[in-house]
């Protein structure tokens, strides 16, 4: 862009200017991102609305489109929140995971550390109030599994808030996030990075595309990745991986188009059980007349202390195989069938802890050096999830009269297992120093299977239909669709009975103690219909004023494959499904010839057939009458100031209530649970005409209600916090660029997440530095 060129554009938008100084960028003139880079270019291939390009070809953070045939409209027209997170973005922020890239997109994060005695594991997100761990998609199709994902072969994260019942069938009340994988294009390419951390982080991946000679329009594209990393704010927490991801890519270019990938990761991590949160601010004596809990008043553990062991693990190897089928039969129609098996085992065993009054005790009162906390509990895992799926979808515009239509029209059919192996851990474990833990102190504990087992099975049969139709020569877009899901859950679960009680007590009805009896044996099968409405009215091409409807059903064992015969149980078949109503209205405004997206959005959703024990029915049971609400507004800004100043940034304001049913926070507030209020994120990159690129910017999110039970003295809540993270680099070459990252770099002491009891804490990562090497021919 010239410079009069570009004068004249800043002169056109002074409002996109005072909208930026809403998110604080006035502020932040020296903050960057890579912007165009000179060396040749190629026409990037375009693979389902996903831009698939070479390192040479300019970098943007700005993504119009998604990958999915079902929206049939660029974002800018889509009549809802959508938030694509690019790889340039990521990249640059030395992202390897799917929660470090949605540290991007504000109100989205890990706040839940889990129940009681089961902390949680993976990619435990929530966003808008609500649990989203089991609306996660790779390409469309849900991915199976509570682990944690990495983005070695990720093209880029697709969040979509709001309901997503009609594209996705069941889901989470709030929203699903799609990674989309990376694919075969017509170039030879190679890049890849190397880094390592200050806190003992090693990472390496490595990216090869290239072009088949022997084969017209054929390429292959490997993706491999290997990890071995400490965890810079825990002592022994380990996070250890592989990854392979090759992919062939046939008739590219052409008309007709296959593309076969497979993805293997294989991680050996060892996991997290969190900090006691003894000690402090809101942490009371469980017991006010017991000397050893007044004396813990004023002094919190090491953040870094671990209490586990070395048998401690979490190994988990992921599989996924997949063909992908396009067509174009003209431009006006096309076809694509998408097929896929996956497949992802877990083998885990973590050493948790509760420190109540009785698990933590001390010889000397005055010496916190004889205080020990009980390792009493042993979280065991062993579960392998399996999918199977085909689907088939067909798209096609045409007119008619004045109007014009896109219609993707499809049909999914699915089958998702997952198989728990029942496993018991005999022999004891010693106590930990409270605050010098040992994690070679392994005592005796041994893991086996049971011969128990527990089965979930749901298979899908789904047609869908949307269309966008044109008014008034495309000033007036009106965008509906339908989904249709037959779905059949059936449930199985066996066990090793005991005497009936204490936790985990199993009946034996009448057999022998330590006999296999079954438990659970339940089938749950219905018709679910979702729909959404929106419109979207462009008084100019780049302005977009918009209102829509959601609707999205969660039916029973919907998240987990688990059903139950409890009558307090959202997971009883007896029950009917969950349903979120979503109402959103919104503007978006693309300024600077097309570089910058502002988005501000404000809505509504209400979760209703919640399970109430507030108000029984006839039998004394729980009824479906609770109810949730979430109201929020949301901002964001993405893309371009200049070619050389980038900017990521969002705002994210979140008011919640439970508006029917008990309270659910440990504060006695009408507030749900684990979801900061006030959140936003901000980064900025700017670079310099000789190489050298300054980014960073801040993160804040507030405070979190925890859920409530029987714990006494344990905070009720948390406060928020805001870090700052920045980046330095400079391209040596065209090819070969040195990258530093700083995280936290004040070098805050935050709470990231807490459990349900309060008895432990997530810390937030400390200060900490990684250098990284990036090449790309």
């Amino acid at each position: 862009m010239s410079l009069s060129r570009l004068r004249e554009s800043l002169a056109s938008t002074k409002p996109a200017y005072l909208a930026l100084s809403c998110f604080g960028l006035a502020a932040t003139p020296a903050l960057a991102q890579e912007a165009a880079n000179t060396v040749n270019k190629q026409e990037p291939a375009q693979l389902g609305g996903v831009t698939v390009t070479d390192t040479a070809i300019d970098e943007t953070i700005k993504v119009d489109t998604v990958s999915s045939p079902k929206f049939t409209q660029p974002i800018q027209d889509t009549p809802q929140t959508i938030q694509v997170i690019s790889k340039e973005l990521f990249n640059q922020q030395g992202a390897t995971t799917l929660t470090e890239a949605l540290r991007n997109s504000p109100g989205v994060g890990t706040f839940y550390a889990g129940e009681n005695g089961n902390t949680t594991t993976g990619d435990a997100i929530r966003m808008r109030g609500f649990d989203t761990s089991s609306s996660i998609f790779v390409d469309g199709i849900r991915d199976l599994g509570s682990i944690s994902r990495d983005v070695f072969n990720t093209e880029q994260v697709e969040v979509e808030k709001g309901p997503a019942g009609t594209d996705n069938g069941r889901t989470a009340p709030t929203g699903a996030i799609n990674m989309v994988s990376k694919q075969p294009f017509l170039d030879t390419a190679v890049s890849g990075t190397v880094s390592i951390g200050v806190d003992g982080q090693k990472r390496a991946t490595a990216d090869f595309n290239q072009v088949i000679d022997a084969l017209p329009n054929a390429a292959v594209r490997l993706n491999v990745l290997w990890q071995n990393s400490d965890d810079p704010a825990r002592d022994h927490v380990k996070n250890k991986r592989i990854g392979l991801a090759p992919s062939l890519g046939l008739g590219l270019g052409t008309q007709t188009r296959l593309y076969l990938n497979f993805l293997y990761v294989d991680q050996e991590n060892v996991p997290d059980g969190y900090v006691p949160t003894i000690g402090l601010p809101g942490w009371e004596p469980y017991d006010s007349t017991d000397a050893n809990q007044l004396a813990l008043v004023g002094h919190p553990v090491n953040s870094k202390n671990f209490y586990g062991t070395r048998d401690d693990h979490d190994d988990v190897t992921a599989q996924m195989a997949t063909m992908k089928f396009e067509h174009d039969f003209s431009d006006s129609l096309h076809l694509t069938n998408t097929a896929r098996w996956g497949k992802t085992s877990q083998d885990y065993l973590l050493t948790s802890f509760m420190p109540t009054t009785a698990n933590v005790s001390s010889t000397d009162v005055d010496d916190l050096s004889t205080y020990t906390l009980a390792r009493s509990l042993t979280t065991l895992k062993d579960v392998t999830n399996r999918i199977l799926t085909d689907q088939l979808n067909l798209r096609a515009d045409f007119a008619t009269g004045a109007i014009e239509h896109s219609v993707s029209v499809g049909i999914e059919i699915t089958s998702e297992k997952q198989v728990t192996y029942g496993e018991a851990a005999t022999g004891t474990r010693p106590a930990a120093n409270l605050y010098d833990p040992d994690w070679n102190d392994g005592g005796s504990i041994s893991v086996s299977r049971t011969g128990a087992v527990a089965r979930g099975k749901t298979d899908t049969q789904a047609f869908y239909l949307f269309d966008t139709a044109k008014f008034f020569d495309g000033a007036l877009l009106v965008t509906g669709g339908i989904r249709v899901d037959h779905y059949k859950t059936t449930y199985f679960s066996n066990a090793v009975c005991n005497d009936g009680t204490g936790r985990g007590a199993v009946s034996c009805g009448g057999a022998a103690v330590g006999t296999i009896v079954t438990t659970n044996d339940l089938t749950s099968k219905d018709t679910l219909f979702n729909w959404k409405l929106g419109a979207v009215y462009k008084p100019a091409e780049t302005l977009s004023l918009y209102v829509n409807y959601a609707l999205s059903q969660q039916p029973p064992g919907g998240d987990n494959f688990t059903l139950s015969s409890s009558a307090s149980s959202a997971n009883n078949p007896v029950f009917k499904p969950q349903k979120a109503e979503t109402y959103e209205a919104g503007v978006k405004w693309s300024v600077l010839h097309d570089m910058l997206a502002l988005n501000a959005a404000v809505f509504q959703t209400t979760v209703k057939n919640e399970i109430n024990s507030d108000v029984l029915d006839d039998e004394g049971n729980p009824t479906q009458t609770g109810e949730k609400r979430v109201r929020g507004v949301e901002l964001s800004a993405v893309g371009n100031i200049t070619e050389a100043w980038s900017v990521s940034a969002g705002y994210s304001h979140l008011k919640t209530k439970v508006t029917e049913g008990p309270v659910i926070t440990s504060d006695g507030t009408s507030n749900l649970t684990y979801i900061p209020g006030d959140s936003w994120t901000l980064w900025s990159t700017y670079r310099l005409p000789f190489g050298l690129e300054i980014a960073g910017g801040p993160r804040h999110n507030g405070g979190l209600h925890r859920g409530t039970d029987g714990a006494v003295g344990t905070p009720a809540y948390t406060k928020g916090y805001t870090v700052v993270d920045g980046m330095l680099a400079y391209a040596v070459t065209g090819n070969f660029k040195l990258r530093a990252n700083v995280y936290n770099l004040f070098d805050k002491a935050y709470v990231a997440s807490i459990n349900k009891s309060g008895y432990r804490y997530t810390p937030g990562t400390p200060r900490t530095f990684l250098f990284s090497a990036d090449v790309s021919f």
